[in-house]
Parts: C-alpha cells; sequence; structure tokens
C-alpha cells in the first residue's frame, strides 16, 4: 500500500515509516524541515521514502499530498504543554486547523485515516479507576485542549461525512529518537542531563505519575490498527495500565548513570497523576504491550551513549 505519515520524521512517524517499509509499504511523510529532522532523514537510508518539506497548514500541499495515498497517518503536532501555555496560537493553528486540512483532504479522496490524539485529552482522573476510552474528556493545557478539539473533529468528520477516521490515544511513550532538547519528553531529557554532568530537574515533588509504553509496543499499537479497517470511528487507548512515577524514573536514571536530582516548584497546566490506561479494547484486538519499563530504559539509555560515541 502507499502509506502517508505527517510528521514522518518525529520520534513516531519516524519508527512507523521504517516499520512499514520492512512489511513492503511505498512511505511519503510530510514534515516541517528543521536541522533536527533533516540529519534524520539523512540516517535513514535503509528506509526508501519520499519527503515532502512542508507543513500541515498548508491546505493546498496537503490536498495533492493526500490524494495519491490509501491510508493518512496524522501525527504531525506540536506536542510540549509549557510551549502551549506560552503561545497557544501556534498549537490551535497546527493542531486544530491543521486537522482539519487533513480531514479535507480525506473526505475529498476517500482514503484511510489514523489520528493520534493523547491521553493529555482526559486530564486529571477524577477517580482510582483505569482511564477508559468513554472518559469524560477534561484537558488541563491549551496543548490537551487543541488536541481533544482535533480529537473530537476527526469523530465528527466520521458521523457526518463518512470519513474512515480512526483515533488512537497513546498514554506516555518513550524511546530511541525521542526529543531531548528544549520541548522534549521526561526520559530522553533525563538521561541527556546526567551524560552532560547537569542534575535532573523535577518539577514539583515528582510524585506525579503516568503510563510508560515503550515505542516499539505503540508501533505494533499501530500497525494493529492498520490492519483491521472496521475500526473506522472507534477511538482506542494504547498504554500498559501501569503506573510510574516521575520521581522514581528520574532516581533510576541517576543511580544508572551516576546522576543527581533537583526540586523545583510546580508548573502550571501539569496533570498530577493518569492513573493508566484501561486497554481492555486494544487487548480485545490482541494487543499486549511487551516492553518493561526499566527494561526500555535501559536499552535506551544503552542507544543514547552509543549515539554520544558516534
Amino acid at each position: 500500500m502507499k502509506i502517508l505519515i505527517t510528521g514522518g520524521l518525529g520520534f513516531q512517524g519516524s519508527h512507523l515509516a521504517d516499520h512499514f517499509h520492512q512489511r513492503g509499504h511505498s512511505i511519503t511523510i510530510i514534515n516541517t524541515y528543521s536541522d533536527r529532522a533533516q540529519q534524520l532523514l539523512d540516517k535513514m537510508t535503509k528506509t526508501p521514502l519520499t519527503c515532502v518539506w512542508g507543513s500541515i497548514t498548508d491546505p493546498e500541499l496537503v490536498r495533492k499530498t493526500v490524494r495519491d495515498h490509501d491510508v493518512i497517518f496524522h501525527l504531525a503536532a506540536r506536542v510540549n504543554v509549557d510551549e502551549s501555555i506560552q503561545d497557544p496560537r501556534a498549537f490551535l493553528d497546527v493542531n486544530v486547523d491543521g486537522t482539519f486540512n487533513i480531514l479535507e483532504a480525506v473526505r475529498e479522496s476517500g482514503n484511510r485515516l489514523i489520528v493520534a490524539s493523547t491521553c493529555e485529552v482526559y486530564g486529571a482522573p477524577t477517580t482510582r479507576k483505569l482511564i477508559a476510552e468513554d472518559a469524560e474528556l477534561r484537558p488541563h493545557s491549551p496543548y490537551a485542549a487543541s488536541k481533544a478539539a482535533a480529537d473530537r473533529l476527526c469523530f465528527a468528520y466520521h458521523k457526518t461525512y463518512g470519513v474512515k477516521v480512526m483515533i488512537v490515544r497513546p498514554f506516555n511513550i518513550y524511546g530511541e529518537r525521542q526529543k531531548e532538547q528544549s520541548g522534549g519528553a521526561a526520559i530522553a531529557i533525563f538521561v541527556r542531563k546526567v551524560l552532560h554532568g547537569e542534575p535532573i530537574t523535577i518539577f514539583g515533588d515528582g510524585l506525579q505519575t503516568r503510563d510508560y509504553m515503550n515505542i516499539d509496543d505503540l508501533t505494533a499499537a499501530y500497525d494493529l490498527v492498520f490492519r483491521h479497517e472496521e475500526l473506522a470511528g472507534e477511538v482506542m487507548n494504547f498504554g500498559t495500565g501501569q503506573e510510574t512515577s516521575i520521581k522514581d524514573i528520574a532516581e533510576y536514571v541517576a543511580a544508572k548513570l551516576g546522576g543527581h536530582v533537583e526540586y523545583r516548584d510546580p508548573r502550571p497546566g501539569e496533570v498530577k497523576s493518569f492513573i493508566g490506561a484501561d486497554i481492555t479494547k486494544a487487548r480485545s484486538f490482541g494487543f499486549e504491550p511487551k516492553v518493561n519499563i526499566w527494561k526500555g530504559i535501559d536499552r535506551y539509555i544503552e542507544w543514547r551513549k552509543k549515539q554520544a560515541r558516534e
């Protein structure tokens, strides 16, 4: 099949490109240009693909690129909570208007669409139960609100226009290639800081918990959705169903690499706990997470040290 991945040179998208190329599919990506994206593209020599430099905020570029593909994975997004607090308009432009452009192009061309939403749309849980797909959406930050709006816009396009869209809500993903600079994710940032002789910084008491899932398990999740066309119109959580505290992860990384941890004031808009994903629906289709959090962190550390040597 001909597969288009928006944000295909991002963390999740680059792993998807590798995965589906290895299974014989033709891969095209849309990605905004950056030095980091170009460097990753240069390294992906074993994954022949067509790269379209540009933004999903450009409706004409989106329309022209979408029309020749069988399946579109829509992963392109602005994703950092802190940045969304500083510049909420940019998150609405990309996450909402950009998704609208994708939906309009898919509605015109009749392709299948698989959209990456996020657990952030749920906000803080109101009970200690695992979070199921029918939980109320209570986003806490402009980022989360923009993703919730895009999520529900996709559902509306399925109901109104019959667009064949499936919505994936991953919980917190980590692994190789994840951004580790400003706007990056916790595990990658923690490892980089210790390797550079800096303290790991925790905002608040560190008792915030998240359901962390390895990128390999998420890639398997996307493959599952790809193989089940009957999931059009559905929402599906992907996670492990287990929560791990930021404090435990920071102390584990510090102990592995000889670093130390510092604490600062809490950040606005941050959810205290996500409890964990209820993945009953995903399991009914055969999904089962396989990578233990601590083994996954060990693997990431070894990969990151290898990158530093190279």
